[in-house]
């Protein structure tokens, strides 16, 4: 399924994995996001001092793609990600119950609404769309400690991605 963007007479693109550091995402803290060949993709800009949480995805070239921001006075863990023109791209909410396993909806602005199940500590997780899989996120890709990945299907915003996968692992270290 192709979420964002319309691909038609390309060749079939591969899917995209990129490499993230556990528990590295705390507010305060930079890094970079590399692709499997180990290439810089995405800067992480950890902003510390702020009155809440926030987390800023930028390019290569340090264009700011995406700002992560949880929100005050929130019922539930509740953050928001916004675009490069402060506009509203996604809402990332905890369901209530989760008796079985971790389970998230992601609210897309101007698409259809995501599904994140899995263990979000353990980063072993999908994200769905309409039931169908774009993205997975998982250890199995790397053998290197405090490491794992995601694995974007193609044609998909790769940036907003991970800046879900950031968010959501902010907020399953804030619990």
């Amino acid at each position: 399924m192709k979420l964002f963007g319309d691909r038609e007479g390309y060749e079939e693109e591969k899917k995209h994995i990129y490499r993230m550091h556990e528990k590295l995402v705390v507010i305060g803290d930079d890094y970079w996001i590399e692709n499997e060949e180990r290439e810089r993709e995405f800067y992480v800009d950890g902003k510390a001092l702020q009155l809440r949480n926030t987390l800023i995805l930028k390019d290569v070239q340090g264009r700011d793609l995406y700002k992560i921001q949880e929100r005050l006075l929130k019922l539930r863990d509740t953050m928001d990600i916004k675009r490069a023109d402060d506009g509203l791209a996604a809402t990332i909410k905890k369901d209530f119950i989760n008796i079985l396993r971790d389970m998230w909806k992601v609210e897309i602005l101007d698409g259809p609404e995501m599904e994140v199940r899995g263990d979000i500590l353990d980063h072993e997780y999908r994200i769905d769309v309409e039931g169908e899989q774009i993205a997975e996120i998982s250890k199995k890709w790397f053998h290197i400690r405090d490491t794992y990945g995601v694995e974007i299907e193609p044609g998909q915003d790769n940036a907003l991605i991970l800046a879900i996968t950031a968010a959501l692992d902010q907020m399953a270290h804030e619990e």
